[in-house]
């Protein structure tokens, strides 16, 4: 708090001002008082910033929708200024910033945070059922009052760090903080605001901040090893990198509190010391307001002024509080300071840090202010309103990214809004963020790289991706999960050893198929949810003995097995439902090369069948000679496992390679040709033929098994060839060499996330296309491994952490930045 300066209003409508209380980026805030006594908070735009006409109408925009949204955690308006004078006015409200109250007395206990979580979490849950983004969560725009929290910034300008008029009507708002999707060029949504809540939360509960920079915000793990146990995982999924995993707002707040956080907060909440300096508070705004003399003085923790006393309009000149031997330092979020200086922050730890997410204090120690009384400078912010501010932000540009988050390392924010005149009052549009330029044609750095222990001559492991946030291994001697963030090993469990690979079953579960039983296991923790031997899958009378897994899609898991009662030995192909535990069907067929159970390769998941082919390897003498050397598919109804249809493909031999899609086209290699059929009877739709050997090449040169996208199929061949193929037409889009030595084995082929960049893998390298246009991107090879053709490919597979492909070189996997 200060006195007033010369050209500070003296009046905002009814209110007579009586001090200054701090300078945010965007306003002023002032201590008045109305005609009939009563003392309110007064936020007034900045002069030089009242003049930007977008600056006026996004001001006016949020003042407009805090009135509607008044009530609960948001302070009730009590009134606002013309389109001449931008102000408006809320009641005074006894209560300190998260800020002060962290560095008045720590940490706060598990119960207040989370009551203050819940609350902030049920207002974000009304600002998301509007569709509009917060903007507004920072330590100095939650108060904590002795009947609950308050939220008093509802968008960018409440929240700003800095605000700057720019030429032809510009206007450009920096935040306080900085998400994953901010940092990666991503527009930011209703889960921006929940990953900053966790942030909150986090620092709420230890003092520290969980992340230390655009980087760790981006792609660091957050340290929550102080966050109170019960706590920590909301905290942790708060914090996911990917939004679709952050929880919703009201998700969060029952998890919180599941009466709510006004009943939870009913019999008080706040830490006796706290409630000690809110009362001391609302005291010394009273005598401060009657004109009493305060015989100490009254200090104002967030700008760590110290008034003397106060008569009637005037106020003592601040005096700066800083740390020992230290002059008044910048405010934390790097714009203005706040009047006074800066914030003494007790009890310092040498691990604290600043995020660039909120720029949240470091703990620094400061003596001890005896006999100090804290006032508290607030006003509310408003939301935008939701007429205005859709889900997604419009043209106005939110600059973010590496840049962005380089500035917000020294500046204390993160997104940027550039907002010209003459634009709607909608949320900004997020335009991609700048990335880290990569030279043209030189391969991106792997984000990590995880070695599988295992002796010599131990088969790799099965690898799959379990919802873009765990790799799980599985191998003859255990089970692993790998953090697809972080590439560090999350758990290893010798019970779930096993030769197939693991099935994604739900948002929580894989399955892994071990040598006795089904295992649910969590693979977040590797934690074994449910178990159930193999003995008892079999019927009354029956032993049963499982094949190999041939496919899923969603719950639906297929396999293989044979069936023994008495002296009859039966094969058969089952679904099982991995949701409820049970069998949904299962349908006899052919037996197998011993041990009888036939090995099928899953080709198509359509809407009303499957469609397999039975592994070349598994083929009796007789099939082989009832097929005629060709592939015969089968096509299995998906709701009772009847067998609908036995299709021969001529020309294609049981062992080549055979994609089908959706609409029922199937793609095959046939010799050196590459043919598509319709499943429905088996003709013949288009061809395209055989590229000419090249001098010296002898022998056929196959198509392999190719990857679909939309009406596109990517696909190599063995002459280190990819080729882009319409699948209506059969049209050639591109085709590109991927420039490496011609040997026996085919590329595999994969897309990116994104499905913008083509892989294609071999034993010497990975190969990176333009989904487009065919343009060689790339190439990876590990320094220092023995990349030769005939050596380990390297495998792309399918999902694999948002941005990142994963790729597998036998037991070693990369994380590589594709998108």
């Amino acid at each position: 708090m200060e006195p007033l300066q010369q050209d500070d209003p003296r009046q905002f409508g009814p209110y007579a001002t009586l001090a200054r209380l701090w300078e945010s980026a965007s306003s002023v805030r002032y201590l008045a008082q109305g005609p009939d006594g009563t003392t309110v908070v007064v936020s007034a735009a900045r002069p030089e910033l009242a003049a930007v006409p977008a600056f006026r109408r996004r001001f006016q925009a949020e003042a407009r929708t805090a009135e509607r949204l008044a009530g609960g955690w948001v302070p009730e308006p009590l009134g606002s200024g013309t389109d001449e004078e931008l102000w408006t006015a809320s009641a005074y409200i006894p209560a300190l910033t998260l800020r002060e109250a962290i560095a008045l007395a720590g940490p706060l206990p598990e119960r207040a945070v989370r009551i203050l979580g819940a609350a902030l979490a049920e207002t974000l849950s009304r600002v998301h059922a509007t569709g509009a983004v917060l903007h507004g969560l920072a330590p100095d725009t939650v108060l904590l009052a002795a009947d609950g929290p308050r939220l008093t910034a509802f968008g960018a300008l409440g929240a700003a760090a800095v605000t700057q008029a720019g030429p032809g009507g510009q206007l450009s708002v920096q935040l306080g903080y900085l998400t994953p999707e901010q940092s990666t060029g991503s527009e930011p949504g209703p889960a921006s605001d929940i990953f900053v809540l966790g942030l909150l939360l986090a620092y709420a509960a230890t003092g520290t901040t969980p992340l230390g920079d655009a980087d760790g915000i981006a792609h660091g793990e957050p340290e929550l090893g102080g966050v109170p146990a019960e706590l920590r995982p909301l905290v942790a999924s708060c914090l996911s990198k990917l939004p679709q995993d952050r929880p919703s707002a009201s998700t969060a707040a029952a998890t919180l509190a599941l009466e709510g956080a006004a009943a939870l907060a009913r019999d008080g909440w706040l830490p006796p010391s706290l409630v000690k300096a809110v009362e001391s508070q609302a005291g010394a705004v009273e005598g401060l307001t009657l004109g009493v003399a305060v015989p100490h003085g009254v200090v104002v923790p967030q700008h760590g002024v110290v008034v003397p006393q106060h008569a009637a309009g005037a106020v003592a000149e601040p005096v700066g509080v800083g740390l020992p031997g230290q002059a008044p330092g910048p405010h934390p979020f790097g714009g203005r300071p706040p009047a006074g200086g800066s914030v003494p922050v007790p009890n310092a730890t040498p691990g604290d840090r600043m995020t660039a997410a909120l720029a949240l204090p470091a703990a620094r120690s400061a003596p001890p202010m005896p006999q100090a009384m804290p006032v508290p400078a607030y006003a509310p912010a408003p939301l935008p309103a939701p007429a205005h501010s859709p889900a997604k932000p419009d043209r106005r540009a939110l600059l973010v990214g590496i840049a962005a988050g380089l500035a917000g390392v020294a500046l204390g924010g993160g997104g940027v809004y550039a907002v010209a005149d003459g634009e709607s009052d909608a949320a900004p549009k997020a335009r991609p963020a700048p990335r880290r330029t990569r030279v043209a044609g030189m391969p991106p750095e792997p984000a990590w790289r995880y070695e599988q222990p295992g002796k010599e001559g131990d088969a790799p492991p099965s690898a799959t991706v379990w919802r873009d946030r765990v790799l799980v291994l599985t191998g003859g001697d255990q089970a692993v999960g790998v953090d697809l963030r972080t590439g560090r090993r999350l758990w290893q469990l010798k019970e779930a050893a096993s030769l197939s690979r693991a099935v994604p079953v739900d948002d929580a579960l894989c399955l892994v198929d071990g040598p006795t039983h089904f295992l649910w296991i969590s693979a977040l923790d590797g934690q074994i949810r449910h178990r159930i031997a193999k003995t008892t899958l079999a019927g009354p009378g029956e032993t049963l003995t499982l094949g190999s897994i041939t496919g899923w899609e969603g719950s639906t898991l297929w396999v293989t097995g044979h069936v023994k009662k008495g002296a009859a030995l039966a094969a058969y192909f089952f679904a099982y439902d991995l949701v409820a535990r049970k069998w949904l069907w299962r349908t006899p067929v052919t037996n197998g090369l011993p041990p009888r159970i036939p090995r099928y390769d899953l080709i198509a998941v359509r809407p009303a069948d499957i469609v397999v082919r039975q592994d070349a390897a598994s083929l009796t003498p007789k099939q082989r000679t009832a097929s005629k050397g060709a592939s015969v598919l089968l096509a299995f109804d998906r709701k009772t496992g009847k067998l609908r249809q036995s299709l021969p493909l001529p020309g294609v031999v049981p062992a080549a390679a055979v994609v089908g899609d959706t609409t029922g086209r199937l793609f095959a290699a046939a010799a050196g040709e590459l043919h598509a059929f319709t499943s429905r009877t088996g003709a013949r739709l288009w061809r395209l033929a055989a590229a000419t050997p090249a001098a010296g090449q002898t022998g056929i040169f196959p198509f392999g098994k190719g990857t679909l996208r939309g009406p596109v199929l990517y696909v190599a061949n063995r002459y280190q060839q990819v080729c882009a193929i319409d699948t209506a037409t059969g049209r050639q889009q591109w085709r590109r060499s991927t420039e490496a030595p011609v040997w026996n084995g085919v590329p595999g082929t994969a897309l990116s996330a994104s499905g913008a960049t083509v892989l294609a893998g071999d034993g010497a390298q990975l190969t990176a296309f333009a989904a487009r246009d065919g343009r060689r991107l790339w190439k990876f090879q590990e320094a220092g491994v023995k990349d030769v053709p005939g050596g380990p490919r390297y495998v792309p597979l399918p999902g694999g952490g948002g941005r990142n492909l994963v790729v597998q070189r036998e037991g070693t996997f990369y994380a590589l930045p594709v998108d």
